[in-house]
This record gives structure tokens, C-alpha cells and sequence, in this order.
């Protein structure tokens, strides 16, 4: 019914659970710490440094199916400390592009191995989708030149007796 996704470059699960689950096109990420996968150990540093590594962890999970922090729909930040809120988000901001995901960020009372933070994400594989829509344009680009459902994409005469259909040579 849906799949288990385990990447060797990101920290092995320490309990009962996968490091991401696949259903359809929506990918459930677990809780990233921020663990050296090499060491199995905290990394060393404060919140940033920290921070960054959960970012390294969680795009080696999506690496595993091709994906890439751009298909992030929502994230969960969980803080041990809300004053480290403002530093997370700077290294957060420098690795996330607009459009950025939903986002939450909680303050809990610990986290594993003494961890500052911790962040689960859900996301969209659309590989597929954008496959599909580079082929489709690359089919047009190079096929028909000028029509699109109908629509002409120079300008130039001719006519649309039928949807989709051009009178001349542009459509074929």
C-alpha cells in the first residue's frame, strides 16, 4: 500500500519507524535530527549548525527518490528552546526558496540524544507531473510551433476553424 523510504546518508531510524513513507505522490518524512549519519553522533555547534544538519539529513531522504527541498509542502519545527527561534530561521531562510512551505514551529521539553531541534516534513512528488508538462511543452516547442489547446503562441495569421486545428503550416 505505500512504501518505506531509507536513505544511508541520513541517520538511521532509533526506533520503530521509517525515515519517510511514500503513498501516491505524498511523502511523509519522520522527524530529522540533527545527527552526523558518519558518527551517529549529535553535531557539534549550536542551533545553526544544528539547524543546517537537519537540512542535510532531510535532503538525503528526498535524494533517495529524486526529490529536493522545493517539493517541501509543510514542515514541523520542534525548538527546545524558543530563543533559538530567530537563528533557526535565518539558516532555515537560506536553505528554503519562496514559494516557502507551510510551516509550524513548536517549543517541546527535550528532544533525542539532547537535540536543539528536529524538524518532520510532508511533501509532494510531482517528478512525474513535471516529466509530463517539459514533454508536453518540449513537444509543442518543436512539433507545432505556435499552437497550444487551441491557441497560438506568435503572432502571425491564420485561422482556428476547429479547436486546436490552424489553417497554414504552423499546427501541421
Amino acid at each position: 500500500m505505500f512504501d518505506s523510504i531509507s536513505s544511508s546518508n541520513a541517520p538511521e531510524a532509533i526506533g520503530p519507524y521509517s525515515q519517510a513513507i511514500k503513498l501516491g505522490d505524498f511523502v511523509y518524512l519522520s522527524g530529522q535530527l540533527p545527527i552526523d549519519p558518519a558518527t551517529n553522533q549529535l553535531v557539534k555547534g549550536g542551533i545553526m549548525e544544528q539547524t543546517y544538519r537537519v537540512f542535510q539529513n532531510i535532503e538525503a531522504v528526498l535524494a533517495e527518490m529524486d526529490l529536493e527541498l522545493r517539493h517541501i509542502l509543510k514542515t514541523t519545527v520542534f525548538l527546545t528552546d524558543l530563543n533559538d527561534f530567530e537563528s533557526m530561521n535565518q539558516i532555515y531562510a537560506t536553505v528554503m526558496s519562496a514559494p516557502y512551505p507551510a510551516r509550524s514551529t513548536v517549543g517541546v521539553a527535550a528532544l533525542p540524544k539532547g537535540a536543539k531541534i528536529e524538524i518532520e516534513c510532508v511533501v509532494i512528488d510531482t517528478l512525474a507531473y513535471e516529466r509530463a508538462m517539459e514533454h508536453h511543452h518540449h513537444h509543442h516547442d518543436h512539433d507545432h510551433d505556435c499552437c497550444h489547446d487551441g491557441e497560438c503562441d506568435h503572432d502571425h495569421e491564420h485561422h482556428h476553424d476547429h479547436k486546436g486545428e490552424c489553417e497554414g503550416s504552423c499546427c501541421g
